[in-house]
Parts: structure tokens; C-alpha cells; sequence
């Protein structure tokens, strides 16, 4: 997309004034209703802070400040997951603006509207290699929705219009501005921009579906034996939740949600088979395996859900609904592809249906995942004198069943997917990036974004000191975080597939050594710490956090070499998990001939096990 100018709709004729390009950008700010930015000051953009240390002074809009720039970036998007409105980071040229890369991608990856602000030398300079200078709009130009530098203080309302309107239409994702120092000097007639629906040349998304195109779905619905709802962050960003809920409902279809996607459909739904993909459970993954009609909605087919593209869902016709027209047929050609806006394709879907569905047409479908259910349930193992991580977890859901959770990336990110149920907007994970160092500081935006709200972050002692320097953004603030680090000295992902692909040999993953003490971490910050070393302490450790008024960090020390299961191996479609226990029910043992590789198998799913045919 190029830039171009916004020609908004404003009646009345706006008041002019004498100002800077950095009091046009706060001011413009503020008239977006921005109240809470997320930033780390520094020469170039100092222009910027000088206005918004006025604008605070007024009330009229709080900042943040962050101990790193790329917690700034994941604040924003913390705060933008949970909000649905747009986040806002600010930081400085050159080293300042490298530092947000990670969290403009991680935002990019999981479609986050986010405004990201940087500082930049001026404009003569630029090109020059001047103190400080980084060409910041070429950097990122791969991993953002649109980016500007601009050269125009007059140009600067207009900017901020347009990048509000692009960050959170369409698809969400991340905009860059990229502010030379001059162009925050500058004063000029100042016209504000009021924040409306603009029209941009050559910029236009789709948000209803083809009418023709929803017929053909539905009639697929109807003749469908073995319908499965596959959904994704779409979904969640789209407010779709209640739709999902009335068409699963109406057609008694089961319903299996991407990591993106939980929050969109119950989880303690009968209809809802949990979540799929690599560490899904392992009903869910059966179900794609075999059903014959998949209704993608709002997800993209990657390979943390669909590890062998070839084998996945292939006895199955697809519908594939999303806003992002670039997404439909990208890893898998749909039957039916919809390309809009989820909510607004699936209250069109619901309003055609002009006769009641046979809830018999499924029941036989549903009664064999029922099965799978009862065999192979998730798990949580206990142990006499060690905590099972996914205790742990499942403990902190028990007791803060309602809170926002984030997680950093890991081991125990998938277990709190698989053992933390929430509600729309209440599971904020790095996803598509899987960006370790993400969770607290994503946390800390989300307590911004959400007020008295509980706020939890699951952690692991890896991914936890990649940012734990945002302790001290959440004393100086009192941002009531509390986060869980599941601490098992590993960077536990990487011993896991170390342990089962790499022959044992766990090169660099072993964080025992050096480890540091977080109690006493915690409290140099001036943050509660608690430490739990046994089963019998976990209980009280979690009520005493809970209840503390202010930021806690409870370290949970935990079994070391607990493996995250079930999981699907590299290349394998998901019938082929391993970590699978035995049947809970024990069924007749039937052995059948893969006539494709020539094994033997034991199967109940009725795939092979080595090569994935269908038996």
C-alpha cells in the first residue's frame, strides 16, 4: 500500500491553531481516544515526550514507562488483545526503534492493531548515517500492515487518521510512524483530524460474504455426517463468539479451536473438543482426522495446526470464511472460500437458515468423539513429592477461573491451553511468532487496558528472564500482575524435542545453573515474592497471591523433565500423536492390515500409525 492523504468528513469547519508537529501528534492521539501509551524516551523523539508531558499534565492521557522498548511493543498488544481498541509504544530512533521489531512482528503475526511510534533523526540527516539513525521504515516494512515517515508536520492528523483506520480495519495489524526530530520542532496552522470512517484510494476491505457463496456452505451443512467448526483468532477479533455458539448449536457440530482461537466457543461446551494442532487433545485432532466437513473460521491452516497439510482433514470438504482474502486458499484450497468479516458472514449464514436441522444427522459423529473423550482425556498426573506443572496450572484456573491470562512461550504455554478454559479476549498468547519474554509485559498491558480486572501471567523460567526487568514498570505503577513461572531449569520446549528428536543431547537448554533466586529478584524490585518447593504449598501460595493488593511473582518449582503431551511430531498428520495413554475405557484390541506401508496396527481411530492412511 502507498501512502496517501485522508479526506475526511468534517462538517463543521475545524479550529485553527499555531503548534508543532508533536503537539499535532499527541493531540491527534487524545482525539482517538488513545488514553494510555507505552514508551522509553530518548534524544530523537524527545520533541514527542516534551508535548506528552504537557497532555499528562492535562489529564489528558497517561504514559507508561517500560524498562525496554520491546515491552513497550508488547504492552501495546497485550492492551489491544484485551480491549479490542488500538495499542500505542513510542520509542526513539535508531536503537530505540530496532528494540520494538519483535513486538511489531509478534503484533503482525497475530493480527494486532497496534500504532507503533518512533523517533527519527531529522530530516536533512536522514540517509547519512547520523548518531542514532536506523532506517526503521525499511526494517520493518516486511512486518507491518503499513508504515509512514513523515516528512510534513501539516501532514501529521491526516497520518494518525489513517494509520487508526488501517491498524484496526480489515484484518488488524501492526502501523509504523516514523517522526524526524525537526518535524516535532516545526510549528504550523494546526486543522485537527476528528477520528472517523475514512475512505483511502485503493484500500478497501471486504466485510460481507458472497451470498452465493453462504448458500453453498449451508447446503454443504446440511448434508454433512461428520461436520466439524475449526476456529481461529478470527474469530475472537471479529466478537463472533455468540454466532459460533447459535450455528454449532443449531447443526449439533463439534467445535475445536486454534491457540489464537480460544475464547471464541466454551470450552466446557459438550459440543467443544478443545484445541488441536501440535499439543491439541487428542479427540480434537481424531475429529479433523476424520470428519468430512470443515468449516474453517477465521483461521489459516498453519503448521502448528496442520503439520502434514497433505493428510489433514483429507477425507473433508472445506469451507473457509476470513477477512483476508490472502488467507483463503493459501496452505488449502476451500471447497467454499468466503472471503469477510466472520461475524458479519456468519449472522448472514444464520438468517438463511429457514428450516430446523436434523440433530440425528450427527449423532452417530458425536458419539464417537463422546468416545475419544472418555479415552483419552487430558490428564493431569500427581506425583508424592513434586508438583506436575500441569497441576500447577490447573490450580491457578481453579481459583482465578475468570481472569485475563497471558502466557509466555514454551512448555507451559501449551499446558495452560490445555488446562486454562476463558472467555473471549481472556487468552492473550504469542502465537504465530511465539515470542518468549512476551507474557508479563503483555500482562502489564492488559491490567492497563482492562482496570480492576484479574490479571494472570503463566511464565516459565526462560521465557521469564527475557524481560523481567518490567518488574520494576509494575512497582512504580502498582500494576496488580501476578505471574506464575512453572520453573523446571529447562528451557523446557527445547529439552522436550531435544529428549525426542535430537538423540538426548540438550545442548544450551539447561537453565539450572546461574538460575536466579526470584523471591529475592522479586523483592529487590520491590515486588511480593513467594516460593513454592512442595505439593502441600501451592494451595495457600496461590490464595495469598490472589489476595495480595499489588504485583506478585509466585515461582513454582516443578518436576524437570515433564513432557508436554499429547503432541503431533513434525510431518505427521494428527491422528499420529504420540504421548497418548492407554485407552481409559478398555475397548476390544482389533489389529489391521495398512495395506499402503504394510504394518500392523492397533489402532481405535482407524488410521495407521506409521504412514497416516486411512485404514
Amino acid at each position: 500500500m502507498t501512502s496517501t492523504s485522508v479526506k475526511p468528513s468534517i462538517k463543521a469547519k475545524p479550529v485553527i491553531q499555531r503548534a508543532t508537529g508533536a503537539f499535532a501528534l499527541i493531540d491527534s492521539l487524545v482525539r482517538h481516544g488513545v488514553r494510555h501509551v507505552f514508551g522509553y524516551p530518548g534524544g530523537a523523539i524527545l520533541p514527542v515526550y516534551d508535548e506528552l508531558y504537557k497532555a499528562e499534565e492535562r489529564g489528558d492521557i497517561q504514559h507508561i514507562l517500560v524498562r525496554h522498548e520491546q515491552a513497550a511493543s508488547h504492552a501495546a498488544d497485550g492492551y489491544a488483545r484485551a480491549t479490542g481498541q488500538v495499542g500505542v509504544c513510542i520509542a526513539t530512533s535508531g536503537p530505540g526503534a530496532t528494540n520494538l521489531v519483535t513486538g511489531i512482528a509478534t503484533a503482525q503475526m497475530d493480527s494486532v492493531p497496534m500504532v507503533a511510534i518512533t523517533g527519527q533523526v531529522t530530516r536533512k540527516a536522514i540517509g547519512s548515517d547520523a548518531f542514532q539513525e536506523t532506517d526503521i521504515f525499511g526494517i520493518t516494512l516486511p512486518i507491518v500492515k503499513h508504515s509512514y515517515v513523515v516528512r510534513d508536520p501539516r501532514q501529521m492528523a491526516n497520518i494518525v487518521a489513517e494509520a487508526f483506520y488501517i491498524a484496526q480495519s480489515g484484518r488488524p495489524g501492526p502501523v509504523l510512524i516514523d517522526v524526524p526530530k525537526d518535524v516535532g520542532l516545526e510549528e504550523f496552522d494546526y486543522a485537527p483530524v476528528a477520528p472517523r470512517s475514512i475512505a483511502i484510494p485503493g484500500y478497501k476491505p471486504t466485510t460481507r460474504g458472497n451470498p452465493r457463496q453462504i448458500v453453498n456452505a449451508i447446503a454443504l451443512l446440511r448434508s454433512a455426517q461428520k461436520p466439524l467448526l475449526y476456529v481461529g483468532g478470527g474469530a475472537v477479533i471479529s466478537g463472533a463468539h455468540a454466532e459460533i455458539a447459535q450455528l454449532a448449536e443449531h447443526f449439533q457440530i463439534p467445535v475445536t479451536t486454534t491457540l489464537m482461537g480460544k475464547g471464541a466457543f466454551d470450552e466446557r461446551h459438550p459440543l467443544s473438543v478443545g484445541m488441536l494442532g501440535m499439543h491439541g487433545t487428542a479427540y480434537a485432532n481424531f475429529a479433523v482426522s476424520e470428519c468430512d466437513l470443515l468449516l474453517a473460521i477465521g483461521a489459516r491452516f498453519d503448521d502448528r495446526v496442520a503439520s502434514n497439510l497433505e493428510q489433514f482433514a483429507q477425507h473433508a470438504k472445506v469451507v473457509h470464511v476470513d477477512i483476508d482474502p490472502a488467507e483463503v486458499g493459501k496452505c488449502r484450497v476451500p471447497d467454499v472460500p468466503i472471503v469477510g468479516d466472520v461475524r458479519n458472514v456468519l449472522t448472514e449464514l444464520l438468517a438463511r437458515l429457514d428450516k430446523p436441522a436434523n440433530p440425528d444427522q450427527t449423532g452417530a459423529w458425536r458419539a464417537r468423539i463422546d468416545e475419544w473423550k472418555t479415552d483419552y482425556p487430558l490428564k493431569v498426573p500427581t506425583y508424592s513429592d513434586q508438583l506436575a506443572p500441569q497441576h500447577v496450572i490447573a490450580q491457578v484456573g481453579r481459583y482465578a477461573p475468570d481472569a485475563y491470562y497471558t502466557t509466555d512461550v514454551g512448555q507451559h504455554q501449551m499446558w495452560a491451553a490445555q488446562f486454562l478454559q476463558n472467555g473471549p479476549r481472556k487468552w492473550i498468547s504469542s502465537a504465530g511468532l511465539g515470542t518468549m519474554g512476551y507474557g508479563m509485559p503483555a500482562a502489564l498491558g492488559v491490567q492497563i487496558g482492562v482496570g480492576d480486572e484479574q490479571v494472570i501471567c503463566i511464565s516459565g523460567d526462560a521465557s521469564f528472564q527475557m524481560n523481567l526487568q518490567e518488574l520494576a514498570t509494575l512497582a512504580q505503577y502498582n500494576i496488580k500482575v501476578k505471574t506464575v513461572i512453572i520453573n523446571n531449569g529447562w528451557q523446557g520446549m527445547v529439552r522436550q524435542w531435544q529428549q525426542g528428536f535430537y538423540g538426548e543431547r540438550y545442548a544450551s537448554s539447561n537453565m539450572e545453573v546461574g538460575m536466579p533466586d526470584f523471591e529475592k529478584l522479586a523483592a529487590a524490585f520491590g515486588v511480593k515474592g513467594i516460593v513454592v518447593q512442595s505439593p502441600d504449598q501451592l494451595d495457600q501460595a496461590i490464595v495469598d497471591m490472589l489476595a495480595h493488593d499489588g504485583p506478585v511473582l509466585l515461582d513454582v518449582w516443578v518436576r524437570r523433565d515433564e513432557n508436554c503431551y499429547p503432541m503431533v511430531p513434525p510431518g505427521k498428520n494428527n491422528s499420529q500423536m504420540i504421548g497418548l495413554a492407554e485407552p481409559a475405557t478398555k475397548r476390544p484390541v482389533e489389529f489391521v492390515h495398512c495395506h499402503s506401508c504394510g504394518s500392523d496396527n492397533k489402532v481405535s481411530h482407524r488410521f495407521c500409525s506409521e504412514c497416516g492412511t486411512k485404514l
